[in-house]
């Protein structure tokens, strides 16, 4: 990685760093992007170098993660059932960046704030465009057939189910793991006749 690279990466993880605690602090809809700009020691206008909209700063993240479940998919055993092998990649990818009890305030915050909510959903989408393929790949379906609805439905079955399973998380602050709530999400819609 060039220094170019690795200093804008440390830029774009320190004013990260700075939002987020203004975020937790005040609430997301109370701090402004000149607050974070400021606290930041940086420009309004440099705040937009790194970030399209307050909301990718505190999902800005949920993209590259993506991308880290894919490359565990494609991971995976092909001979692995295609539900397992979400599941196990989907599990193989944890947020390190945060410990749990932030990362509690933070699912909170996302569930609570409207615009969030709508971003996430919309970064979401993208994760389908991202596994579809690899799933599409493991069904043996034809890439050129639209019709063969099969990779898409399985693909955003399992991101519903993370979202439910985001959803009982904060519901009951934490106290029963993410990943037990997914698995019971998943099981609960392959189990439904």
């Amino acid at each position: 990685m060039s220094l170019w690279s690795r200093t804008r990466n440390t830029v774009y993880r320190e004013i990260t760093a700075t939002a987020m605690a203004l975020f937790l602090e005040r609430g997301f809809d109370a701090t402004t992007i000149d607050d974070i700009a400021a606290a930041a020691g940086i420009s309004r206008r440099s705040f937009f170098r790194y970030f399209g909209t307050k909301e990718d700063v505190v999902l800005g993240d949920l993209i590259a993660s993506g991308d880290l479940v894919r490359q565990a998919l494609e991971a995976r055993p092909d001979d692995e059932e295609v539900w397992a092998a979400l599941r196990n990649a989907l599990h193989s990818v944890k947020d390190t960046a945060f410990d749990e009890p932030t990362m509690l305030k933070i699912f909170t915050m996302v569930h609570e704030t409207p615009s969030l909510r709508a971003r996430s959903i919309e970064k979401h989408l993208q994760w389908q465009a991202l596994l579809t393929p690899e799933v599409r790949r493991r069904l043996g379906a034809d890439p050129a057939d639209p019709l063969d609805v099969r990779a898409d439905a399985l693909v955003a079955t399992v991101i519903t189910c993370l979202d439910v399973a985001g959803d009982a998380w904060t519901r009951c602050n934490g106290a029963v793991p993410l990943e037990t709530l997914f698995d019971a999400a998943a099981a609960a819609v392959r189990s439904t006749p």
